[in-house]
């Protein structure tokens, strides 16, 4: 009786609502908007000359509510919206001017509606009710002739679409959705690296057919975020803090080469965090940048080592201060920047930008031997830099 029960629920459960309750800035947005879209659309009938065949049709009202409230969506794109509506006007034309009157017109203005639509990639559903409406009221459409596809149906449609770039752009919603560019202040680690480019995506959303509910753009940013959690549950939350080897070995700016060179080699590291005088990190040099600065100066061309030695700095030759991240972040975000080039250490630093710690490429391979449920001690203290 009981699992009877539950299995009477589960296939229930497919018949409650599926989407969950709205954030207070999305419902405002989204009622506000359509309302604004709609009622731009009304006073440009109102003013619109009497007789020139501009007014309202019911499928605006759907549009409204793909631009404004899913204005991410590829249904709800300009192209979709503008294109997808005007098509379906064209094609219920068609079919009152071939076919004779009768039950058949609805089913086939719809039908091709939505063949013409996917074809011309402008799938709107708004377009569908276009078609439909058309076909059930076709006293207007066929008095207009073609120009019914341009106006109302084009004209209204184009001037919703236009209320909604505007609408979003003072709203903070980005609408035709475009990804944006990272701030400039974001740190580099905060676009992961999905190892997945554009036609990688467009073929997941092929092959689970969501090409019409999800965009390229939105699904980039949800793997990445996916992969930042598991990232982070990999390593149980464990902070940077916690296992990063604190007060390393540091150079100031002004280091000579062979100075370096010697710390590197005595104590069997392959980095050392370059430290201004207020403590503050200024970069890193590692191994590779030591050897490029022994064999050549930037902007001098080849040099002997002895004149190298005596006029090339730590400042010069180091990597800047993009290597570097706040202490308390979680070892599963550093992890992109581990995997960018050949970095091999990454800097912490304080509120302040002083240099606080490093984290190496053996710290976190002694992590994940570990097991990321067993928190390991704070990271080896003193001389060590990076292995």
């Amino acid at each position: 009786m009981q699992r009877g029960t539950e299995r009477l629920r589960q296939r229930m459960a497919g018949f409650g609502p599926a989407l969950p309750w709205p954030h207070r800035g999305d419902l405002w947005r989204a009622s506000l908007g359509a309302a604004l879209g709609l009622l731009a659309c009304a006073l440009m009938v109102l003013i619109w000359p009497a007789g020139a065949g501009l007014y309202l049709v019911a499928p605006l009202g759907a549009t409204a509510v793909l631009v404004f409230c899913v204005p991410n969506a590829p249904l709800a794109q300009p192209w979709s919206a503008l294109i997808g509506n005007m098509i379906s006007a064209a094609l219920a034309l068609v079919v009152l001017w071939l076919t004779p009157a009768g039950p058949w017109q609805p089913a086939l203005a719809v039908g091709g509606a939505i063949a013409a639509m996917m074809l011309t990639r402008s799938l709107h559903p708004p377009g569908g009710a276009v078609a439909l409406l058309t076909v059930l009221a076709p006293e207007a459409a066929l008095g207009a002739g073609p120009l019914y596809v341009l106006m109302p149906i084009g004209l209204t449609t184009a001037i919703l679409v236009l209320a909604g770039v505007v609408f979003h752009r003072f709203s903070g919603r980005v609408y035709p959705f475009r990804l944006p560019p990272p701030p400039a202040s974001a740190p580099a680690e905060a676009q992961p690296r999905l190892g997945l480019g554009t036609e990688d995506l467009e073929a997941l959303l092929d092959e689970f057919h969501q090409s019409a509910n999800l965009g390229v753009a939105d699904l980039g940013r949800i793997l990445a975020a996916a992969e930042r959690e598991a990232a982070e549950h990999r390593f149980d939350g464990t902070r940077c803090a916690e296992i990063m080897t604190r007060t390393p070995l540091r150079v100031t700016p002004e280091a000579r080469l062979r100075d370096v060179a010697r710390m590197m080699r005595d104590h069997g590291i392959k980095s050392l965090p370059v430290v201004g005088a207020d403590g503050v990190a200024q970069g890193l040099v590692q191994q590779a940048d030591l050897i490029d600065g022994l064999t050549r100066q930037r902007g001098m061309g080849p040099m002997r080592p002895a004149a190298l030695q005596s006029r090339v700095t730590a400042g010069r030759i180091m990597r800047p201060v993009p290597v570097s991240v706040p202490q308390d972040w979680p070892v599963g975000r550093v992890l992109n920047r581990m995997a960018e080039g050949d970095v091999q250490s990454v800097l912490l630093t304080d509120a302040a930008g002083r240099l606080s710690g490093i984290l190496t490429r053996s710290d976190i391979l002694a992590l994940l031997l570990r097991g990321a449920g067993a928190r390991p001690e704070t990271g080896a203290s003193g001389a060590s830099s990076g292995a």
